[in-house]
């Protein structure tokens, strides 16, 4: 490689990234070290090479020192955004699938202005899922239900609630209650509350937007403190101590394959938190697994929440949002407006509080 060519890399890449590291030559690599002693070195050598005449006169308007690392930045910066831009698209890995056919719009849904014209927003919410939604004696309850109505409230409209039942996944819930409809009956809604935001599902379901972020999820543990007087366990307690779960959720699957599946004999399985936690209470079982605000719902006196470390659990936090069918960008941008401003002005965290709940803001 040519003097003026190493020049031109070497001082347009001041710190080559570890998993770019090695598409450099071995003498650029080695100046990809941090701190200021290795700052300083490149630093130096750029000046003593850019002051040599035969630099000055083949690099023309560049020849400067300055004139150089703007020219050679630019044009390092520009190739690789053109050589990487494929490879660090978010969609760049999926393969769409057959598009659906065109339906009517009563079907898909109503766009913002018909939604303020007849006065009213739809919300899908899951059915039996508390501390978020369920039917109480007095209609639908929970921190969606009221999260629903603040952002209707917001738009200037009534709210009104489906609960319904959870599809096999996510993608799913999506192409039953967003985007398509199901089968055999029913509708599709406006917006649909409580889905995690993740890009490869975003990528999976494009006939939806994902947005209006809310609240940040995590798993945790919920423990007797007369078992655990001296602080709360960890997963590998549970080869010895009982420990409840919801049946065929992540804290299951997670118990169920940790350490070749030692924990199996030790898990019981209920069909909801909730009945988890009211084994929990009752002293039926040591402890119990899933998501942080269902085990708050159902915390007592008599027991306490922690959020250990989890070894081998590939995502244990995940952020909650909405989702909007695709060809209604304004109402899911008046929506995700409403959230958001929730979530700044403390409403939002005054409904968790409400519900017994603590509350941690998405990372936007």
């Amino acid at each position: 490689m040519a003097l003026r060519d190493r020049l031109r890399l070497l001082c347009s890449v001041p710190r080559p990234h570890p998993a770019t590291r090695r598409q450099y030559p071995a003498w650029v690599a080695g100046w990809g070290r941090s701190g200021t002693a290795g700052a300083k070195r490149r630093t130096e050598q750029c000046r003593e090479w850019a002051s040599k005449p035969i630099l000055k006169r083949s690099l023309g308007p560049a020849g400067s020192f300055a004139g150089l690392l703007i020219a050679a930045g630019l044009a390092v910066a520009l190739g690789l955004a053109t050589a990487s831009g494929a490879a660090l698209a978010r969609c760049a890995d999926y393969v769409p699938g057959p598009k659906p056919q065109n339906v009517g719009r009563d079907i898909v849904g109503q766009d913002l202005d018909r939604i303020r014209e007849r006065g009213y927003i739809e919300f899908a919410l899951y059915e039996d899922f508390q501390p978020f939604s369920w039917m109480a004696d007095d209609g639908p309850a929970g921190v969606d239900v009221a999260l629903g109505r603040l952002i209707a409230e917001d738009l200037g409209v009534a709210a009104r609630f489906r609960l319904v039942g959870a599809a096999e996944n996510v993608d799913g819930d999506l192409r039953n209650q967003v985007w398509r409809g199901p089968l055999v009956g029913g509708r599709v809604s406006n917006v649909m509350l409580h889905i995690p935001y993740n890009s490869d599902l975003a990528c999976r379901n494009e006939q939806v937007v994902l947005t209006g972020h809310y609240y940040n999820e995590q798993i945790a543990i919920a423990y007797r403190l007369d078992a655990y007087p001296d602080g709360g366990p960890v997963p590998a307690y549970f080869r010895f101590d009982t420990v409840a779960v919801e049946n065929d959720t992540i804290a299951d699957f997670y118990l169920s394959s940790l350490a070749g599946g030692q924990l199996r004999a030790n898990i019981r399985r209920f069909p909801s938190v909730a009945a988890a936690m009211q084994a929990l209470a009752a002293g039926e079982v040591k402890a119990a697994m899933g998501p942080l605000s269902q085990l708050e719902f159902g915390k007592t006196e008599a027991i306490a929440i922690h959020t250990p470390p989890l070894p081998g659990f590939g995502r244990g936090e995940w952020t909650l949002g909405v989702a909007v069918h695709h060809r209604y960008r304004p109402l899911a941008y008046a929506v995700d407006d409403a959230i958001r401003a929730a979530v700044e002005d403390g409403r939002l965290a005054r409904i968790f509080a409400e519900h017994g709940l603590s509350y941690t803001p998405p990372k936007w």
